[in-house]
């Protein structure tokens, strides 16, 4: 049922039954880095490009989850994919070969969590048993498209995060898990003028904050009534400038907050600046992380909040801002 002016929350809620992550080597070197289902040593998965091992993850990342749910694709209803290129090409090239009819998404970093709140709002609507979602990031592809080519070796200003290389699936249906999608917070598109492609954290943190603000207003909860409340990648700028915009709205999430993209690399050591960002920043912290604590019972119920940063080449060239968006999910154990 709708609940306030941007939320739902089901009646039946759909469970999330199975999930993989796909990471790159610098990945499989962070802190989570154990928890990955698979990690790449060479980056390009054994493809010829940037954007073809960008594919290939997503291919994997897919059939490893239906594997886990002992599932083949043809069971699978639809699917909600999408990625930071052109057109999506990543998640055309990389989930044709599996033939699961197919939703193209673009929610920058944020599609993690539009895609499963889409497959949630499908299997709740009786669209379909089994509904996927899948997204990834490639650091060699996102430099080349958004940024300079690798070879060019920039300096990167201290305000810049480091594009993930990784892949996230999950497979929502109406078999029992240990974890259900509860509810969802649809997001607005949020813009503070920002045009600095390399601060993607101040750039997304307003529409974060406003997100949050929205669901605890539409479902009459606080932050205390969350074990985690998990932003994408708003990394250690970001999660700053969030923590001001909450507490000038009358709420501090201080807490218990956390951002995928403090989590995923170890800031310290592998030189990545303001953390880690991308599609599968969010993708891959919530299966290899998050999920399984909510499986375990160690956490009842979080608030998902995907950050993406909806901007592209033609938009930066012209001289427009980065507005940003994000999605809520309410993920409980059951």
């Amino acid at each position: 049922m709708l609940k306030g002016t941007q939320s739902i929350e089901f009646d039946d809620a759909p469970y999330i039954i199975s999930q993989a992550s796909v990471v790159g080597k610098k990945e499989g070197e962070g802190p989570l880095g154990q928890m990955f289902d698979l990690v790449e040593e060479t980056n390009l998965f054994g493809q010829n490009t940037w954007e073809e091992a960008e594919s290939e993850m997503q291919k994997q990342a897919c059939q490893l989850t239906l594997n886990k749910a002992k599932l083949k694709p043809n069971e699978v209803h639809h699917l909600f994919g999408g990625d930071l290129l052109r057109q999506g090409i990543a998640t055309s090239m990389g989930i044709m070969e599996l033939q699961i009819p197919l939703f193209g998404l673009f929610g920058a970093c944020s599609t993690s969590g539009e895609s499963i709140a889409l497959s949630a709002m499908s299997v709740a609507a009786g669209y379909g048993d089994y509904v996927m979602a899948v997204t990834s990031s490639h650091f060699g592809s996102a430099e080349k498209e958004f940024r300079f080519p690798l070879a060019y070796a920039n300096q990167r200003p201290l305000s810049a995060q480091w594009t993930v290389t990784g892949s996230g699936a999950f497979l929502v249906g109406k078999r029992k898990s240990h974890v259900r999608v509860a509810g969802v917070t649809i997001g607005k598109i949020v813009d503070y003028g920002l045009k600095d492609s390399q601060n993607m954290g101040a750039c997304m943190a307003p529409a974060a904050c406003d997100t949050i603000i929205q669901h605890l207003r539409d479902f009459g909860r606080q932050p205390s009534d969350y074990d985690r409340i998990f932003t994408g990648d708003l990394g250690y700028v970001g999660q700053s400038i969030l923590f001001d915009l909450m507490r000038k709205r009358g709420e501090d999430i201080k807490q218990n907050h956390v951002d995928c993209g403090m989590l995923i690399f170890d800031q310290k050591t592998q030189d990545t600046h303001a953390g880690g960002s991308g599609c599968g920043c969010a993708a891959t912290t919530l299966a290899a992380y998050v999920l399984p604590k909510l499986e375990s019972g160690e956490w009842k119920r979080i608030l998902f909040v995907p950050t993406g940063a909806l901007m592209s080449t033609v938009s930066f060239n012209e001289g427009k801002s980065v507005p940003g968006i994000a999605h809520g999910l309410v993920l409980e154990h059951c």
